[in-house]
């Protein structure tokens, strides 16, 4: 959403507002390829509409497939919470939900307390970020029960974090919120907030507990130093007036999901961008095309009024430092993060890895924009289990991969290498560098598959699969449906499942089906294939980020449910996918109003899980138990306080079994 610097209601939604769809390509769309596919065999599976399939399957086949499928052992032992609306949390029976930590909680023995109304820069700096993302969790001592919890602050919310700052006014006959500009110590108070934390994190006694003296513990910001490494570190793209060399960069932005390495270090993704940067660029800058892709600049924020790297008329080369994975060596809270250019520039959606047959590391990688694409990365070097310090760098070196998807069933991943078919001279790429730096004008030339904003990407080391999250894209017309986005005007998402060739996930090569297409399975024109013994709160639309839980089984976190939408909110659904219980769904965790699911993450014992309540208390005005715009004064809820004088906080919720015990199990 684009907002003036004078007076604007900046979007509640700014993760979810992936930009305008820039992928002008001809590139075929995953719903064409779908759409074909399907139409070839013929026989859709799951619960789809009875008009679709009456006329090739009997009434007493359906009858006993569903029975079949009601009687088909689920993977999943749990009473499913009831799908809804309301202003707390909920979690299956049997299970505790216990707030870790929470926007502004202190995470150093000298930080100080959360105060809302005296909101200061040095003090986030030391305090929990805002609207947090991704979760990871790295042992220490081999303990599951002790480690390191790391976690991505995407974004910030002035109108839920800032007293005073709101004006309700009346929009087409409706109430709206303008939100007035903000001050220079607003912004650097929103600049601290972003970024990402470690810190340290032990049970005791059952419960989870913050561990403020923890040596390791850290606050990773807007204005942290950081290096670039990698094949684009140094080129003169990435140079400025404050980095001539090319080689440093203060600060890192919008870390959606991200990961956690083989060798133990932490990754923050650098997703959307676009929203920091205001101005324009000089006439005919090199740049014009590139940022364009990138949908730069859209002034969401207002940095850039009171920081001069953040307006391109000023330092036109800035933006093409962001877009990048980040990695941070937990073990060392001093040292510098790393951009790794290698792994490439786009709207990085997580950076989940796995170790391949060979040793080489495959990270998958999404690029969450409508008609965007599906990539991953390997390594060159091989991971060495015994020597830490042996894998600090791999992920300087290897090759950057996108998909394309065939109607048939099959996939190939295409190298996004300089010199090889259209990433010439001839056509802007001068070097690896430029493919880097523009990674989406490559991937178009290219030919990779346009997808419905591919978000989490999990491989499963257990059955050997990789699992696509993509969340939806109302733009996609009814001739860009193809096989991998077998739906016009997408609303709610769908999964797709990868078998890479011989179970190799370096694999260059591999098979795809469409696991689930999401939505109410009850509305016919919906299309959604749930097993048929999946509940009414079962279903879910808009899948987002992903877990593997230590058995292989996948958890599915959802981001844009709510009232208007699907009348329930987000949360966290048990998806089968083995066996004649494949694509039944189970509602496990829902979040209060407003808020959207993020992580989840398990502890490699599967007996906590986290997860990540982003954004609670947004929007307001689309649910009857509100029925108005929700602000810092007026808020729809007051989770996780319910205090009168406490505004809404983004936390971390732990998730454990009363008795103990695997989670789901």
């Amino acid at each position: 959403m684009h907002s003036d610097h004078a007076s604007a209601f900046r979007t509640s939604l700014l993760e979810e507002n992936d930009g305008p769809g820039t992928n002008h390509s001809a590139n075929e769309t995953m719903g064409e390829i779908i759409s074909r596919r399907f139409s070839r065999r013929g026989f859709l599976r799951g619960s789809l509409a009875v008009s679709a399939i009456a006329t090739t399957v009997s009434p007493i086949a359906l009858l006993l497939a569903d029975e079949a499928r009601a009687e088909a052992k689920s993977a999943f032992s749990f009473k499913e919470v009831e799908a809804g609306v309301d202003q707390t949390h909920h979690v299956a029976e049997g299970y505790d939900a216990d707030v870790l930590l929470r926007w502004g909680d202190p995470l150093f023995s000298d930080a100080a307390d959360f105060d809302p109304q005296n909101l200061t820069a040095a003090a986030q700096a030391k305090q929990f970020g805002y609207n947090n993302d991704y979760v990871g969790f790295i042992p220490l001592d081999g303990s599951a029960e002790h480690g390191l919890l790391v976690v991505n602050h995407e974004y910030t919310n002035p109108h839920l974090m800032f007293p005073g700052i709101v004006k309700v006014v009346e929009k087409d006959g409706k109430k709206a919120l303008e939100v007035a500009a903000l001050t220079k110590d607003q912004v650097d108070i929103e600049m601290a907030a972003h970024g990402g934390t470690v810190v340290e994190i032990r049970k005791d006694g059952g419960k989870w507990q913050v561990v403020k003296d923890g040596k390791l513990n850290r606050r990773i910001t807007a204005t942290t130093e950081m290096e670039f490494t990698g094949p684009a570190a140094g080129h003169d793209r990435l140079k400025t007036n404050a980095d001539p060399t090319g080689t440093k960069v203060i600060g890192t932005v919008n870390n959606c999901a991200g990961g956690v390495t083989p060798w133990g270090t932490y990754i923050l993704a650098e997703e959307n961008i676009h929203g920091y940067f205001s101005g324009e660029l000089p006439a005919d800058h090199k740049e014009a095309a590139n940022y364009k892709r990138m949908g730069i600049p859209e002034g969401a924020y207002e940095w850039a009024a009171h920081y001069d790297r953040f307006d391109l008329a000023k330092e036109p080369n800035e933006a093409n430092r962001f877009g990048w994975i980040v990695e941070v060596d937990v073990n060392d809270p001093a040292s510098m993060p790393k951009k790794r250019t290698a792994v490439g520039r786009f709207k990085h959606e997580g950076a989940e890895s796995i170790v391949a047959k060979d040793g080489h590391v495959v990270f998958y990688l999404g690029d969450d924009e409508r008609f965007d694409y599906v990539y991953k990365f390997v390594t060159a070097g091989t991971f060495n289990p015994d020597d830490r310090a042996a894998n600090m760098n791999l992920l300087d070196n290897g090759t950057l991969y996108v998909a394309k998807f065939a109607q048939d069933g099959s996939m190939e991943w295409l190298p996004l290498v300089h010199g090889q078919g259209p990433l010439t001279a001839a056509n802007g790429f001068e070097s690896q560098a430029d493919v880097l730096i523009a990674t989406r004008l490559a991937a178009d030339l290219l030919g990779a598959t346009k997808m419905d904003r591919p978000e989490d990407i999990q491989p499963n080391g257990v059955n050997g699969k990789v699992y696509v999250l993509l969340t939806n894209n109302t733009k996609r017309e009814a001739n860009q449906a193809d096989a991998a986005n077998p739906r016009a005007e997408n609303a709610f998402g769908h999964i797709i499942e990868i078998a890479e060739d011989g179970g190799d996930f370096a694999a260059v090569k591999g098979k795809w089906e469409v696991l689930l297409k999401c939505g109410d399975p009850s509305v016919a024109e919906v299309g959604a294939t749930f097993s048929t013994a999946t509940s009414a709160s079962g279903w879910f639309g808009m899948p987002d980020n992903c877990a593997i839980d230590s058995i292989g089984r996948l958890w599915v976190a959802t981001d844009g449910q709510g009232p208007k939408a699907t009348g329930r909110t987000d949360g966290l659904w048990a998806v089968d996918t083995e066996g004649e219980a494949r694509a039944t769904s189970k509602l496990f965790f829902r979040v209060p109003v407003g808020a959207e699911l993020c992580g989840p993450l398990f502890t490699p014992n599967d007996e906590t899980a986290f997860v990540a309540v982003q954004h609670p208390g947004d929007g307001g005005d689309d649910w009857e138990g509100f029925g108005r715009p929700s602000y810092y004064e007026d808020l729809s809820t007051r989770w996780p306080d319910f205090r009168d004088d406490t505004p809404v906080r983004p936390s971390v919720v732990a998730i454990t079994k009363q008795g103990g015990g695997k989670i789901g199990v």
